[in-house]
C-alpha cells in the first residue's frame, strides 16, 4: 500500500550539506582552542543541532564566544550558498512522488535559514518544497523527539501510522520510531549499523524507494 505521506530530512538525505557543514565545525573549533578530526566530530554531532554541537564544544574547553551559534550559522550559509548539490536521485524520486499524487514534507533539525541556503540552489526543487518545510529548531522540538514530523504529517492531513520518515541519522531515525512511522535509513555509501539499530530500513540508493514505497 502507498504511505499517506513522506516525510524527509533535509541535510545528508536532500543535500550533499554534510561535508561543508563537518569542514566548517572543524575549522571552528580549532580555532577557539577544540582540536578533533571529522571522522571524531560525525559520530557526536550529525542530525544534531548547533546549539548542542556549542555546548559540546564549550564543555571540552573550547572558549566559543557569545553568539557563536548565530555566527556559525551566517557562515555556513554563506559557503553553502557557493554550491550544494542534490543527493542522487532526488528529483526522480520527487517525480514519483507527485505522479503517485502522494504529498512530502520536509523535517529538518537545521533552521530554516540553512534549508533556504541549500534547497533554494535548485528552483524546480525549492518550489515543490518551500512550502512543506519544517525547522525542529524553529519550532522549538528538534529530533530525536518526535513532534517535528508529527506536526509535518498533521499539516499534509496525514495519519502518522502511515507516514514513511527518510533519514539518515539515528537521531532522526528515533524521531520517526517514536513518532509511530516506518523510516528508511538512507545510507548511500555504507550500510549504517546505527541506522539499523534503532530500527530503520536500510536503503542505499534513492532509485530504491518508489519500489519501497509501492508507487
Amino acid at each position: 500500500m502507498k504511505p499517506q505521506a513522506v516525510l524527509f530530512d533535509c541535510d545528508g538525505v536532500l543535500v550533499d550539506s554534510e561535508p561543508v557543514t563537518f569542514a566548517l565545525i572543524q575549522e571552528d573549533f580549532a580555532a577557539h582552542g577544540l582540536h578533533m578530526t571529522i571522522p571524531e566530530l560525525e559520530p557526536l554531532f550529525i542530525g544534531h543541532t548547533i546549539e548542542e554541537t556549542g555546548r559540546y564544544a564549550r564543555a571540552h574547553g573550547a572558549d566559543l564566544p557569545a553568539g557563536w551559534a548565530d555566527g556559525f550559522y551566517d557562515r555556513m550559509c554563506e559557503r553553502l550558498a557557493q554550491g550544494t548539490a542534490l543527493m542522487p536521485g532526488v528529483p526522480e524520486l520527487l517525480d514519483a512522488l507527485d505522479q503517485a499524487g502522494v504529498p512530502y514534507a520536509v523535517g529538518s533539525n537545521g533552521r530554516m535559514q540553512k534549508m533556504r541556503a541549500t534547497l533554494g540552489q535548485h528552483p524546480a526543487i525549492w518550489a515543490k518544497l518551500k512550502d512543506r518545510l519544517f525547522s525542529g529548531q524553529d519550532l522549538g522540538c528538534p529530533k530525536p523527539a518526535p513532534d517535528l514530523y508529527l506536526t509535518a504529517a498533521r499539516a499534509l492531513g496525514a495519519d502518522p501510522a502511515h507516514c514513511v520518515v527518510m533519514e539518515d541519522t539515528p537521531t532522526g531515525a528515533k524521531a520517526g520510531i517514536a513518532a509511530g512511522m516506518r523510516v528508511l535509513g538512507y545510507a548511500p555509501h555504507e550500510v549504517n549499523p546505527d541506522l539499523r539499530a534503532v530500527g530503520a530500513e536500510i536503503v542505499t540508493s534513492m532509485f530504491e524507494v518508489p519500489r519501497l514505497l509501492n508507487l
